[in-house]
């Protein structure tokens, strides 16, 4: 089983950042703006993390059916074998 996802002390400190600017912010203007940059932040982060599990998923599909041996294609070390014996090589 994976370890639980844990923050970096950097994005501890970011987000303590952030938060102390969001606590200090007495305009409503201003921490709508910040409330809808952060709304962004999250569902851009949502659509990354889908999009590299989908990755992940496909990864091993994608590999097996290029490995698939594929009828249309000769097999590439039958077209490459000359015909007649193969030479033998004496290591001394």
């Amino acid at each position: 089983m994976s370890e639980p996802l844990a923050l970096t002390l950097g994005q501890k400190f970011e987000m303590e950042r952030m938060s102390r600017a969001i606590d200090s912010t007495v305009d409503i203007h201003t921490l709508q703006g910040l409330a809808k940059q952060l709304l962004q932040a999250w569902h851009s982060q949502k659509a990354a993390t889908q999009w590299m599990l989908r990755q992940q998923l496909d990864s091993p599909s994608r590999v097996a059916q290029d490995l698939a041996p594929r009828p249309d294609v000769p097999d590439v070390i039958e077209s490459v074998r000359a015909p007649g014996p193969q030479p033998s090589f004496d290591v001394l």
